[in-house]
């Protein structure tokens, strides 16, 4: 027999009791307050125990606006890129007993840093593996780069380089906890954008305030859990942008032959049914943020195609990020969209580069040299361009750049040619947003092997990140979500001008 749900109580003009009622008691505009403030969950004037969610507003005086947060997908070796070891060319060919390193794989770290999703997977390679790459230093302030980030290294006075990172997944489910903070091991958690999504509020009502580019990483390594907001909401998920004018969000567009004012119609009726159903169900997430995005997807038809046509750019601008190029035209495309969004105020920018459908190309078990020389190819000179033209528009100040990966390479060799998933010390690059330039902050030892001085925790990425911002990460809270002291991080302060 089918459930029989008796109808709603209704007013003699056909409006829901509960609507009538409050309308009554409120009037229409202390009715849609109400909703609105229950909706939020907002402190009640009379109980201020009460949990007080964010008002979007910083919580101090910040120093960044915008946040561009690019990541390498299967883990960039950092001895090739921004923490050359002359010392692994020294004692190339030799093993850890023959070298004065030996000690290195007696390191507490080792266990300290390390959990195995699958016991005895990680293996240090006793052989040590030679630079494959020459390097020099850069700027007044000398900064050793690789010679495979010409564009970028030319920036060295403008970038902060943390040497001493490290987390404890090594296999690509670090790919996850880079952005998340926690161990693929203890399920999804909200990512670092989510939560500049959830404390801040918008600069450009028009946009999203959190965007994703490029091939997300796959489900293996995290899914769309490296760019999920989980706890937080659907409405503070990154939104997914293609670098195409003609379709650049899927569903954006109102399709052929639909007119702009039928369309705004549509979206009104929608937008009204949506309000309704809101007020019968004030605490239902999915519903909040479908109302959100009905809202936004209308102003977004206008406003996103103009942020990935790249036809008011001068030709100089263009040149600048390669898109005259085959190699570098992909990448430098998302960088300049990313430059585009962060000048009309989007939040938060994260561009994946290397998703191939699996671990990612920067993984390199094997042919180390020619794969990272073609990847950096691909990726530098956009880089470069992006801080170059952040700086010359006034807004690198206001703008935080992140460059990060999973975790770093081996300094033994895996086979004859690659390098192995290494958790215990790797390298993020950053630049503007009020961070010092032209510094190198913590160390590893000779070999790249451990981070060993400022050692930093990923989190301590997310933490400083946010500070810029005006955010204090022990302050982003949701009741009844209980974060570890580990998922908060601290601000890196010696980085911080």
């Amino acid at each position: 027999m089918p459930f029989y749900s008796p109808p709603r109580p209704h007013s003699p003009a056909g409006i829901p009791r509960r609507a009538f009622l409050a309308d009554v008691g409120m009037g229409f505009t202390g009715l849609v307050l109400g909703s609105m403030l229950h909706h939020e969950r907002v402190v009640c004037a009379d109980d201020p125990s009460k949990w007080l969610p964010p008002d979007g507003q910083p919580q101090f005086a910040p120093k960044a606006k915008s946040v561009i947060w690019i990541f390498l997908v299967g883990g960039m070796s950092q001895m090739e890129t921004f923490d050359p070891k002359p010392e692994l060319t020294k004692y190339g060919g030799k093993t850890f007993d023959e070298s004065p390193y030996k000690s290195l794989l007696e390191s507490p770290h080792l266990k300290k840093n390390l959990r195995e999703v699958i016991e005895g997977l990680h293996h240090p390679h006793m052989k040590i593996y030679e630079l494959q790459v020459g390097y020099k230093k850069w700027g007044q302030s000398g900064l050793e780069i690789s010679d495979w980030w010409p564009h970028t290294a030319a920036c060295a006075d403008d970038l902060a380089i943390v040497r001493s990172m490290w987390t404890t997944d090594n296999n690509h489910g670090a790919q996850l906890q880079f952005h998340t903070g926690r161990h693929s091991l203890e399920g999804q958690f909200p990512t670092i954008g989510s939560w500049v999504n959830y404390g801040l509020g918008t600069l450009n009502g028009n946009l999203p305030q959190f965007v994703v580019m490029g091939t997300p990483i796959a489900d293996c390594c995290g899914g769309v859990g490296a760019h999920g907001s989980n706890y937080l909401g659907p409405e503070h998920n990154g939104v997914q942008l293609a670098v195409d004018p003609k379709n650049p969000l899927p569903f954006a567009g109102p399709g052929p032959g639909v007119y702009r004012e039928e369309q705004q119609s549509e979206f009104g009726l929608l937008n009204r049914l949506n309000k309704l159903a809101a007020i019968e169900y004030p605490d239902d997430p999915a519903l909040k943020a479908r109302i959100k995005s009905y809202e936004l997807a209308f102003h977004m038809q206008a406003a996103v195609p103009d942020v990935v046509d790249f036809a008011a750019e001068t030709e100089a601008t263009q040149q600048a990020y390669g898109l005259n190029q085959t190699v570098t035209k992909p990448f430098g495309e998302q960088c300049l969209a990313a430059r585009k969004l962060v000048e009309k105020g989007v939040r938060f920018v994260q561009i994946f580069h290397g998703s191939n459908g699996g671990a990612g190309a920067w993984d390199a078990h094997g042919g180390l040299k020619a794969g990272h020389s073609a990847l950096c190819q691909q990726v530098d000179q956009p880089i470069g361009a992006l801080i170059n033209d952040l700086k010359a528009r006034g807004l690198l100040d206001e703008t935080l750049i992140v460059i990060g990966t999973e975790f770093g390479r081996t300094p033994g060799a895996q086979g004859s040619d690659g390098r192995d998933h290494h958790p215990f010390g790797f390298s993020v690059v950053m630049a503007g947003g009020g961070l010092k330039g032209g510094l190198a902050h913590g160390t590893t030892d000779e070999l790249g092997f451990h981070a060993v001085e400022n050692r930093h925790y990923v989190t301590d990425i997310h933490a400083t990140v946010l500070h810029q911002l005006g955010l204090d990460a022990k302050r982003l809270e949701i009741p009844g979500r209980k974060r570890l002291e580990m998922d908060f991080g601290q601000p890196i302060k010696e980085i911080i001008a």
